[in-house]
């Protein structure tokens, strides 16, 4: 448990300073942070939030309108901070409370917005509950709490039922209870440190909704919710009846995600959220079979946003972009939501590297493939997410054009997954390799102390400071989209997009005057010229009203 103030500051007025334009959050570009990864301000080799807090001026210049934190609390870590221990505290590797409460007035200040990860699903096995439900035994009323249940077989030897654990192996663990005997077994979705709250006990929906308060109190202008589809099981936790569940995922509705109960939960945090000024949101990590069902969570009474998971799985193809885009938008049209794109996160194989690959490995991937290819379907990719109606997130150097990093040792690999034989793949490491920052130093300017995880060679090149002010490099064009998104009328919030008649394999579409073209096949096509270009991710030419686009190439235009 970290050793800190045991209360917030005093309340954060500096969101007056936040502009409180109208329904920011409909046309929001919001930037994932994931903290130990991205600046190390005590050079012990771990990013920190002093870190991010020095780093807010460079995302204000990059364009963004908020700042995605991925955990900070108090927590053993044994899943990057996604298990617990205190949520009213911050874990002592990325600074105190009072480092919290200073970022969040500078970025106020610098007109940023900040939303922070909550972890509702489950907690950490050292959560003070978890603790005292083990230490007090059967039938302690703390075990209410979560979900623990005698095992089957003549001795209980055998889990509760037959439901596997996301990280692979059962997701039940058995006990030993304080007089050393086997006994009951407790209920864990990912790995056994991370056991899942009840949320039928009513002790659980009142300190959640408690924890929501301490943090708005602090002034976070919202929350990302981790496994929002999760939290609520089937009644009775029925047996799934089969294996090699993770392959239904995404398929169907399962009797521990994505359970119409949810929802009553989301409604009574909405009416928190609405008590307080400056439009603070919620937005979902929902992972469910259809973009309909995730449609479900942003309807006017719950949450704001979701994450389209069916969009980032979507391969480099006009065919299928054209379908994910239709679908995503007609879903959320009847909710009044909007659409949300995004092409990275923490969870999975950076899109630079899955472009560099051929379609059908799935969002974990092993392989290099074509750097060049991938980096330049990556830059198009980028321009027709930002592009489309709605709000867009953007990964922590993604920016930067980074790759994947597929080859790092087995032994300094640190993802859960990685460790337990079965389930996710596990090498969701190669996108969290702390970003580089300078040509040299040490860690490339991420701190003075090394890197978490070790960075490739050749990372210097690739940093904030060589692509600054280079004509065409992948951070100056992320820089010139963001403004020109910012300033251009037809962009940013909407529910609809014109498609026009292109050639096979090209995307194009208006909204108003502007006009986007995305070429997503490995030739060069004749396009309209459709007006002044504003931006693309290639070099294009145009003679008597004709532009040649090139190969895996986005262009913006407009007529105004």
């Amino acid at each position: 448990m970290s050793q800190q103030p045991s209360a917030a500051p005093a309340p954060t007025s500096a969101v007056a300073t936040v502009s409180e334009r109208h329904d920011w959050w409909r046309d929001a570009v919001i930037y994932q942070v994931y903290p130990r990864s991205f600046a190390d301000s005590n050079g012990d080799g771990m990013g920190d939030l002093e870190g991010v807090r020095t780093r807010l001026p460079y995302l204000r210049d990059l364009g963004v309108d908020a700042v995605w934190l991925s955990p900070f609390y108090a927590s053993p870590q044994a899943d990057a901070g996604y298990d617990v221990a205190d949520y009213r505290a911050v874990d002592p590797m990325f600074g105190t409370l009072l480092d919290a409460d200073a970022l969040i007035r500078d970025a106020h200040a610098l007109g940023l917005r900040i939303i922070v990860d909550l972890v509702p699903n489950h907690s950490s096995d050292q959560y003070d509950w978890f603790k005292r439900a083990l230490a007090e035994g059967p039938g302690s009323p703390l075990r209410d709490r979560y979900h623990f249940r005698p095992g089957k077989g003549k001795n209980g030897e055998l889990p509760p039922n037959d439901w596997e654990s996301i990280f692979g192996g059962p997701a039940w663990t058995r006990v030993t209870e304080p007089d050393g005997t086997p006994g009951e077994w407790y209920l864990h979705l990912f790995a056994p440190e991370q056991p899942d709250f009840n949320w039928e006990h009513p002790a659980v929906g009142d300190e959640f909704r408690s924890i929501l308060r301490f943090w708005l109190d602090m002034g976070v202008d919202g929350f990302r919710i981790d496994v929002a589809h999760g939290m609520v099981k089937a009644e009775g936790l029925p047996d799934l009846g089969s294996h090699e569940q993770l392959k239904l995922l995404g398929n169907d509705v399962m009797p521990f995600f994505d359970q119409d109960g949810v929802h009553a939960i989301y409604r009574q945090w909405r009416r928190i959220l609405d008590e307080y000024s400056g439009e603070r949101i919620f937005v979902a990590e929902a992972w469910t079979p259809t973009v309909e069902r995730t449609a479900n969570y942003v309807r006017p009474d719950e949450l704001h946003q979701a994450f389209n998971f069916q969009y980032l799985g979507t391969h480099w193809d006009a065919e299928e972009l054209r379908t994910v885009i239709d679908r995503t938008l007609d879903a959320m049209r009847p909710v009044g939501a909007p659409a949300t794109w995004v092409l990275s996160n923490h969870d999975v194989t950076r899109h630079a590297t899955r472009f560099a690959n051929p379609a059908g490995l799935g969002t974990q991937i092993r392989l290099a493939g074509d750097r060049a290819l991938g980096l330049r379907r990556a830059r198009a990719a980028t321009l027709l997410m930002l592009a489309l109606p709605g709000s867009a997130y953007v990964y922590q150097g993604e920016e930067l054009g980074l790759p994947d990093v597929v080859d790092l040792p087995d032994e300094v690999r640190q993802d859960p997954a990685y460790f337990r034989g079965a389930g996710q793949d596990g090498f969701r490491d190669g996108c969290r390799v702390p970003i580089p920052w300078t040509r040299e130093g040490s860690s490339y300017g991420f701190g003075t102390g090394g890197s978490w995880l070790p960075q490739p060679a050749g990372w210097g090149e690739l940093s904030v400071e060589a692509q600054t002010g280079e004509p065409g490099s992948t951070l100056e064009l992320y820089r010139e989209a963001l403004a020109v998104r910012r300033s251009t009328a037809d962009l940013g919030a909407g529910d609809a997009v014109e498609w026009l008649r292109a050639p096979e394999g090209v995307v194009a579409f208006r909204r108003g005057d502007f006009v986007c073209v995305a070429n997503t096949t490995g030739e060069s096509v004749a396009m309209p010229a459709y007006g002044r270009v504003l931006l693309a991710s290639g070099e294009i030419t145009e003679t008597a009203g004709e532009a040649k686009v090139p190969a895996d190439t986005t262009v913006w235009w407009t007529r105004a």
